[in-house]
């Protein structure tokens, strides 16, 4: 068995190998297209289990410690992995994983020879580090690097193509990136002139000694700048403009992680620096609205991916729900929720990828008769949308019935409303996503969807339904994998929600993660 201080050293691998391994394939270019996807998915499955090994570890023997540049705490670089960020760590490395399979075979099949491979997984590859920085900082300052890195991976692959919609949405959404970027640096500026570090370990001390309103400030604009990164109501109108136009590799993993990563900061800072204040009210009023803002949005929509923009605003609103409970319950609901909704929501864009390239469209108001056409992909779009929607038992379910017990467990009128609120974004949801696989999936097609298909096909006797697109295996294996990565959820329900509920209790207790990193041995 690999003692504790071997285990501290595997912390800095999320990051630093996808990093190191952008760097070689920018080095190769666009040849030698088979080692570059090697590179990839070895770079990302080693990820993954390098995850799963410092998330048992972290649940075992408590938070991993470790310094870059043998810098010790506050001065330099420290990377902490505790259950949360490992187990947020592990779902991600997963869900990055199945999606480079898909963009591999993607590129593949469409005979993409440089632009994929010398511009697209280097990019990826970067966004990728930064989540796992993000993920396991133990500072502000290296939480803003890992903003910056995400940011410059994500402009990448959203512009990717440089088609004139790309570019529109790409500059929406790098204003709105550096907007928060900016608030981001006045929060450091006045956090660190008030305690002089950045450590979290060391904040977490030391914010209580200052004046309420220097706490209130700081508290309200790092939420203000989180709350821009993770599109929650009314700093949200950006998201549905920008992520539909990207290509579906990224679309999916900027709707299944991106968002989650200002979820994630969020969950951080009010558990360990902020665990008691006004700002709880605040937030349950924001988690209403970014509710039923989004899924109103949602069910007014006929374009498939802007249906799915639409319920990724309306869900961030049950981990909001979750966070300004400030229990041991409602963060552990709200952690389970993060997790199930990064691969479903994931998945739910990964199969309109598979229905645009099929079709070349993603409106609901020209598609029709898939589920004769493409059967496989109508499962994979109906399982994880009712998971979406909560049907009993998925883990869409075990999660909204954690919120709501934590939310009557804490009583008053507000929690209370926000769960009818919660229960009515369900139902709307389930209208919302219904209808779109009704009229994509189910209903007879429409004669002007088919019209291209009917010169090739009629002669032939042919099904006119049937487009003449195919789609490479590796692309519904890897949605299909996801898929059940979420119902595992269901499966490891007892495993998973006391995992959760540690995690939280860790996080609301702080002296755990203080400990590890401020008297960690020399």
């Amino acid at each position: 068995m690999i003692g504790a201080s071997g285990l501290e050293s595997l912390v800095c691998v999320p990051v630093l190998l996808p990093l190191l391994a952008a760097g070689v394939k920018l080095a190769i270019g666009g040849r030698l297209r088979g080692l570059q996807s090697l590179i990839s998915v070895v770079t990302l499955g080693v990820s993954l289990a390098v995850s799963v090994v410092l998330m048992v570890a972290a649940d075992t023997q408590g938070p991993l410690v470790t310094e870059l540049g043998g810098w010790p705490a506050p001065v330099g670089i420290t990377l902490v992995a505790d259950r949360l960020s490992t187990l947020v760590l592990v779902v991600s490395s997963a869900v990055t994983l199945c999606v480079m399979v898909y963009s591999v075979a993607n590129a593949y099949d469409d005979q993409e020879h440089d632009a994929p491979m010398a511009i697209f997984h280097p990019a990826f590859l970067v966004m990728v580090a930064g989540v796992a920085d993000a993920f396991l900082s133990g500072d502000l300052f290296n939480l803003f690097v890992a903003f910056e890195l995400l940011l410059s991976g994500s402009y990448v692959l959203l512009t990717f193509g440089g088609t004139e919609f790309r570019i529109r949405a790409g500059a929406t959404y790098t204003l709105m990136a550096l907007a928060s970027s900016m608030l981001f640096l006045i929060a450091l500026a006045v956090t660190y002139g008030a305690t002089g570090t950045l450590s979290l370990a060391q904040l977490a001390e030391r914010f209580a000694t200052l004046p309420e309103q220097v706490q209130l400030l700081v508290e309200l604009t790092l939420l203000l700048a989180f709350a821009i990164k993770a599109a929650i109501f009314p700093m949200s109108a950006w998201l549905p403009d920008s992520y539909p136009t990207a290509p579906a590799p990224a679309t999916a993993v900027f709707a299944g992680l991106l968002t989650k990563v200002g979820v994630y900061s969020i969950i951080r800072l009010e558990a360990l620096l902020f665990p008691v204040g006004p700002v709880s009210t605040l937030l349950m009023w924001v988690a209403l609205a970014t509710m039923v803002a989004g899924v109103l949005g949602a069910v007014a929509q006929t374009d498939m991916k802007r249906m799915l923009s639409f319920t990724l605003v309306s869900h961030i609103g049950y981990m909001v729900f979750g966070v300004a409970l400030s229990t041991v319950a409602g963060l552990a609901g709200a952690v389970f929720y993060v997790v199930h909704h990064i691969t479903v929501q994931t998945s739910l864009f990964l199969v309109a990828g598979m229905v645009e390239r099929r079709t070349g469209t993603t409106s609901v108001t020209r598609l029709g008769g898939l589920m004769r056409a493409t059967p496989l992909i109508a499962v994979l779009f109906f399982v994880p949308a009712m998971n979406l929607s909560g049907i009993p038992p998925m883990s869409g379910f075990l999660g909204k019935l954690m919120l709501v017990q934590a939310a009557l467990a804490t009583g008053g009128w507000l929690p209370v409303t926000l769960v009818v609120a919660g229960l009515a974004t369900s139902l709307l949801t389930l209208y919302a996503v219904a209808k779109t696989w009704g009229k994509a999936f189910w209903r007879t097609p429409r004669s002007e969807q088919v019209g291209r298909v009917l010169e090739s096909e009629e002669a032939t006797g042919e099904d006119p339904t049937v487009t003449t697109i195919s789609l490479p295996a590796p692309l519904p294996l890897s949605v299909a994998a996801l898929i059940v990565l979420g119902l595992s959820f269901t499966v490891l329900a007892g495993p998973l929600t006391a995992l959760a509920e540690r995690a939280a209790g860790e996080l609301l207790a702080r002296e755990p993660y203080v400990s590890a990193v401020l008297e960690r041995p020399r």
